[in-house]
Parts: C-alpha cells; structure tokens; sequence
C-alpha cells in the first residue's frame, strides 16, 4: 500500500478519535460554575452579653448555591469539613477570641468551582496544655505502638452500656499479634511525630510504605480482600492537629474521670493514627509521657470504637539484654518540707475508697504521716483516730508525674517496726483504670511486715498469681529497720529481678504475654494490718520508712 494513503488513514481515524471524545466532554451537560454562593453562620451562645458565643468555640455554618454539587470548607486554623448539603458545625479551639477566615468551595459539574470567604471572631475556652506537652516534648517527640502490650490494638462497643462502652470488650490483640503475618505486620513499622509549631500542633505518619487497613476501608488503598490488609498508601504531608473536649458516649458514664482525659485530637486532611478505620478523631483515654491510648469511633459504623495504645519505645521483638545506667529520673529528698509535687502525689483515705486488703490505716497528706526531713523522705504510720479508723499513715506515688518502662530502680530505705506494720516499695500499671488489677501488673520491690522482722519479699502480681498467690520469692536480710539498705529491681524484656544490696532474692523471666512491658509508676507507703500484715501489736504507737532516695536508671 503507498505509504501516503496509510498516512491519510492513520490521520483521519485520529480525526474521529478526537470529535468521539469532544462529543464525550457533552455527557456533562453545561459545565458553569456554582452561582449565587452564600454562607451564613451562626456562634453557639452568642448573646448581646456573650457576643463571641459561651466558650464552646462552636459555630453551626449553612451553605447554598446554584448549579452545585457539594461544598467544602477551609479554615484558617487548618482543619477541613466536606458539606454535601452545605451544612456543618464546627468547633474553633484555641484558647480566648480569636478572628478566624472561613472559605467555602462550591463545586459544580465536571469540578468546576465558585468560592466565597467570610470572616468571624469565636471565643473558646478549652485547654489541654499538658497532653500537648506530653504529646511533643515541648518540641518534638516520637511514639510507636505498644506492640508488645495486650490490648494494643482491640474493638468495642459505642453505646449506652456504661460498663463496656470505654474498653476493647469484642477484641484485644495479643503481643506482636499482627508481626505474625506481612497482610498486618505493617502496622509495627508505624512511626507518629507530634511536633509543636509555633502555636499548633502537627502530626507526621511515617508508615514505612504500606498501611493497615480495616476490611472496610480496603478499597481506599486499592485492596479487594475482604479482610484487613497491609497497602501501599502515601501517608506523607504534615497535618495540623486541633485539641478539643469529648462529648463521647464516655463522657456520659457517671465514672469518665477515672475513664477518659476527655480531650479529642483532630487532624486535619484525612489523618490517622495509624491503623485505616476511616476516622480522623481520636478521644486521649491516658496520656503520660512515653504512653498513650486513644479511642475512635469507627468510620461508617458508629456502633464501634477502636483502641490504640502507643509508647515512645520501638516495638522489639528481641530486645537486647538490659544494661541501665543513665540516671533519668530521682528524688534525693534534699529540701525539708512536703514532697517534691512536681514528683508525687498523693492515695488519700482507706479501705473504703475500693482499695485495701483489709488494711487499718486511713491514708493522709499531713505533715504528721508525711514529711521530708533531715535529707530523708519519712513516710509514718500512727496510732490515732483518722478517717473513721484508728491508724494514720501516708501512700505517695509517681502517677501522672513519672510513668516508665523497663530501667533500674533503686531504693535506700530503712524499714519501720512493729507487729502489723507493713511497708511496701512497689509499682503497678499505669493503665489499672482499663485493665483491671491484676492485669494491669504489679512489681513489689520490698516488702516486709513487722510480724516477720528481717524478712524482705519480691513478689510480683499478675493474672494467675494475683492476691496470696503471687510469684514470690524472699531472704532474710539483717537489721533492716537500724540500717539503710538498698532495694532494687532490674525490669527489661527479658525479666524483672529483684535485689537486697545487689543480693538477688527472685526473678521472674518476662516475655510478652505478660503486664510487664508498659509504663507503670512508683508507690510508696506504709500499712497497718490487713491480710499481710497481720495482727496489730496492742503496744504499738508510730514507726516511719525512711528513704534517702528513689533513683530510676534506663
């Protein structure tokens, strides 16, 4: 064939390809832009008296236009709502009255768009200063999932069952659970950045290159399993994070103090946490320095709320064996006076606040049960009428002030005397409000009752060895209450070994079906009576524990 008529033919079958897709572009119809685009909007409680509304920082907005299809809007503080029906409510959060600019996008047929901007001032009051700081450092922090924990992932209802509706009750996963198989072990590799800037708060989702995704949200990462599955997903860009209260289903049990911080985290454009449920709000339940778990109602399915737990420490399936030698934290008990509230707090009252083991003592914050002195910490118990019992005696802990996992702990104390007394060094789970003891974990450093002069106990606390049952061990250590001696735990991934004076007295070997590879806290005190410490001597008036000082090594 000559080659000027296959040229002419190639020509004309281009010529039809492009009339066919030019008669495709009318499939839209008239391609004009939203017209007459107005907005309105109306702050929560705004009154002649409060003409910034009443501090909620809520402000209900109403969109409408011809030719359109949806509306977005954009706010100047960095969030984002998408408004089929033009409508939505939005809660400005930064502290005081502050201007905001609001611009909302009217999209039509075929993209096209009209905007239109508008301008408010909203007054807020809410706050949460110390879960920024805990979340950033100040500056920037890094945290990971708490893969080796139980329940670090899990599922629950969001209902009106007060008893349920605040814990993983459907599913908990097990330690390292998804590094089991590569459809899930891509939640591991997760890596969350809170930074401050500035004023604001960003995150950063590092997901190494692929995300888990919950079945129902597969096809967003092009998946078609039917089961959640690691994808491909580009998670890169910063986001802004707007702090806020919860006015969850939590929030309306008669308990939510003890369950929920009751602030939400909202991020910006899509972001998560990590895990796909299609939800880009997070209720904190706890926050501490290098631990946090969040809750979020499921995206498309308001009947469930998910479970998150992170800590600041990389999952680690094999960890090293533990050398702890940087001091990271102490209290030498220098500065007479109370204790240091920077580092302690107080258990006040009894038996009758729910804890207890029948013990005789109502716990007090005075001067009398509690002081520093003479470059000591004096925790003392007295024979007195307090709180409708007939000892006094003081509980302090670093709860909220110092949670951690793994380290050395050491202790120099000198031990009361006594029948009935009954002193105690010990940690327990940070997260006891959620996981119930004893799977919450408790490490008893010391122990000692006055009954059993000399005889110091390590015993540690966990489901299967929990109240009398504990996993044990103990050695008779001379002149405990005449001379200060050292009590010492050296807690890693691999075991929790209790010391006297660097004098081993129990080991337990540690693996990741145990509590004891989260944050816990420290707790001093000293008891009277009780299951442990047994009868009263009739003769007893007061002894103290004196501490020289609580050092943690990590």
């Amino acid at each position: 064939m000559n080659k000027k008529i296959i040229i002419k033919i190639v020509s004309l079958f281009a010529i039809l390809l492009m009339t066919g897709c030019q008669k495709d572009d009318f499939t839209f119809g008239s391609l004009d832009a939203p017209s007459n685009l107005k907005v309105t909007f109306d702050i929560v409680g705004k009154t002649a008296d409060t003409p910034f509304g009443d501090g909620s920082g809520k402000v209900n907005f109403k969109a409408t236009a011809d030719n359109v299809i949806s509306y977005k809007y954009v706010y100047s503080d960095g969030g984002t709502d998408n408004a089929p029906s033009g409508i939505t409510e939005k809660r400005f959060n930064k502290t005081g009255i502050n201007k905001y600019t609001v611009t909302v996008i009217a999209y039509g047929k075929g993209g096209v768009t009209t905007n239109i901007t508008t301008e408010l001032e909203v007054f807020s009051d809410f706050r949460d200063d110390q879960a920024v700081q805990f979340l950033t450092g100040g500056t920037s922090k890094k945290w990971y999932w708490a893969a080796s924990e139980a329940a670090h992932l899990g599922v629950g209802p969001n209902d009106s069952n007060e008893e349920k509706n605040w814990i993983p009750d459907y599913y908990k996963a097990a330690p390292f659970e998804k590094a089991a198989s590569p459809t899930s072990s891509c939640l591991y590799e997760n890596v969350l950045t809170f930074s401050l800037v500035g004023e604001q708060l960003k995150f950063e989702l590092d997901n190494g290159g692929a995300t888990f995704f919950n079945a129902s949200f597969e096809s967003v990462g092009g998946g078609s399993s039917g089961s959640d599955a690691c994808l491909p997903y580009n998670t890169g860009g910063a986001k802004t994070v707007l702090l806020g209260p919860s006015e969850s289903v939590v929030m309306k049990n008669p308990n939510h103090a003890q369950q929920t911080r009751g602030t939400m985290l909202n991020f910006s454009d899509g972001g998560f946490m990590g895990y796909y449920i299609g939800q880009s709000s997070y209720e904190i339940l706890s926050i501490t320095e290098n631990r946090m778990t969040v809750r979020a109602v499921m995206g498309g399915n308001s009947t469930l709320a998910w479970y998150h737990t992170f800590t600041t420490t990389p999952p680690n399936q094999n960890p090293p064996t533990a050398d702890y030698t940087n001091l990271v934290w102490s209290d030498e008990f220098n500065t007479d006076g109370a204790p240091d509230a920077s580092k302690w707090v107080y258990d006040l009252g009894n038996g009758d606040n729910g804890w207890g083991n029948s013990e005789k003592q109502n716990y007090t914050n005075s001067a009398s049960n509690v002081i520093v002195q003479g470059g000591n910490l004096k925790i003392t118990a007295k024979k007195e009428a307090s709180g409708g019992f007939n000892y006094s005696s003081s509980r302090l802990k670093s709860e909220g002030k110092y949670d951690f996992t793994y380290g050395k702990v050491e202790i120099r104390a000198k031990l009361p005397t006594g029948g009935g007394t009954w002193p105690a060094i010990w940690m327990l789970g940070a997260n006891y409000a959620t996981n119930a003891w004893p799977s919450c974990g408790e490490i008893d450093i010391m122990e000692h009752v006055g009954n059993s002069q000399n005889l110091i106990h390590g015993t540690l606390h966990y489901p299967g060895h929990s109240g009398g049952n504990g996993n044990t061990g103990s050695k008779t250590i001379p002149n405990v209450s005449t001379e200060f001696h050292v009590y010492k735990t050296i807690w890693s991934p691999a075991a929790v070994k209790i010391y006297v004076d660097d004098e081993l007295i129990h080991s337990v070997a540690n693996d990741a079906s145990l509590p004891f590879n989260k944050d816990f806290f420290l707790i001093l005190n000293v008891a009277m009576g009780g299951n442990f410490g047994g009868n009263i001597d009739a003769a007893f008036t007061q002894s103290s524990m004196e501490i020289d000082y609580v050092r943690v090594y990590q």
